[in-house]
Parts: C-alpha cells; structure tokens; sequence
C-alpha cells in the first residue's frame, strides 16, 4: 500500500534530524509499548507482517504526528479491536468488559527477554534455484497494491544491480494477507539516486534496497512471472 510510512523521495517534509546521543527508549512507557506488541505476537491472532499493515494504514494525520510507539500501540489496539479481542469502551476505561477470547499461547513478563532475543526468524529453505544473480541488471517492477508489501514506493519501475543473494525468506505481500508464507528469493538492489530521483539529484549517491524475485524483472520487462499483485 502507500501509505505515510513510505516517504523516501517526498518532498516538503524537511530534512531528516537524528536525535544526537538518542536514547533506547524515551520513557517506561515505551518500554511497555514494545513488551506488550512482541506478547501480543505470541496469542496466535496475527503475523509479523500483519501486524505491520496495521501500522502503516493508520491515518495520515495520525501518522505523520505521533512517535514511533505511539504508532505502535495504535496498531496493536486496530488490531485488537477487529479480533473482537477488546471493545473501544474497554480502551477507554481500562476496565474488562467483555470475556475475554482464546489465544495460542501468554507469554509472562520473564520471558520477554527471551522472546525478544529469539527474534521471529523469517528465512526459509528455498525449492527453487534463485532467479537472478549478483551483477545482473533488473527493474523494480511498478505496483500500487492495496495490501502490506515491502517494495518501497520510489524504487518502483526503476533500474538497479543485484549486489547480493539473501537467501530465500517469507513473502510479505502475501504473508500480510493471511494467504501464506510462499517463500521467495530476496536480493539486495543497488539502485543510483539519480535513477530514483532524477538529475537533480547529487550525483555518486546509491540506494540499497532489499527486493524479492517476484518482484523484479530484466530491465527489458521480458522476463515476466506472471504474478499479479493487488
């Protein structure tokens, strides 16, 4: 989808300011933000991938004015709220209403350092042979889904060279739509900023950008896979 998230390459917004010495966390409740996401991970209701969709389809006016765990507890109440798994006056008030659903599996406050650095791997083994190999030219093929995908927008339709084979991992495009994992090769892109954004752009400067074969395609668009995205 495009959404506020994806903002590489758009202008009026001014230029991005780190945070010098910018802490882990900006107060406790962040802390809890994050402990209460990655638990609710564990109830079985949705997968990475959804839970990302979640966020980045916020409104943009929400978006674009909210912190980064701001944006995440958001995401975790939209998609508590259509599992039927809290009801708004519940968030309100911060009191039970309603019984609650069963869920795959509560995990403690103990545990959550573990559960943090296990991570949720995403690679799988692959079937097939990879597609495209480091040094070959491919275009980011142009698509304006509906759902959660990881190709960013300005990459779309542009030209760029596989760097690096990554192995094969979980498709978010499909993933985020509860139709399966379906694996496929991921590539790491290098793509000239010139080519992204113009020749008004300074010269020299390369993006990287992680993009899955079914996704790209030779330059010349005749190798096609016959995958329609929506």
């Amino acid at each position: 989808m495009n959404g506020p998230h994806d903002m590489g390459g758009m202008q009026c917004y001014g230029p991005v300011e780190p945070e010098q010495n910018e802490p882990v966390f900006h107060g406790d409740w962040e802390k809890r933000a994050l402990a209460m996401t990655v638990a609710m991970g564990f109830a079985g209701q949705w997968n990475l991938d959804i839970s990302r969709f979640a966020r980045e389809s916020l409104p943009y006016d929400f978006y674009l004015t909210k912190s980064y765990y701001q944006i995440w507890i958001a995401g975790l109440q939209k998609l508590m709220l259509e599992r039927g798994m809290v009801t708004c006056s519940e968030l309100e008030s911060g009191k039970l209403e309603i019984p609650g659903i069963e869920i795959k599996r509560v995990v403690s406050g103990y545990e959550m350092t573990a559960a943090l650095d296990a991570g949720g791997p995403v690679d799988r083994e692959a079937i097939l042979e990879p597609g495209f190999a480091i040094g070959e030219q491919v275009r980011a093929i142009n698509i304006n889904p509906q759902g959660h995908t990881r190709l960013p927008r300005y990459v779309r339709g542009k030209v760029g060279e596989i760097i690096g084979v990554q192995g094969c991992h979980v498709f978010p495009d499909s993933n985020s739509k509860s139709e399966g994992e379906n694996p496929e090769w991921l590539y790491s892109v290098a793509f000239d900023g010139q080519e992204l954004f113009g020749f008004d752009a300074e010269e020299g400067n390369t993006v990287m950008a992680d993009c899955w074969g079914v996704i790209l395609n030779t330059p010349d668009l005749k190798k096609l896979d016959g995958i329609v995205l929506n």
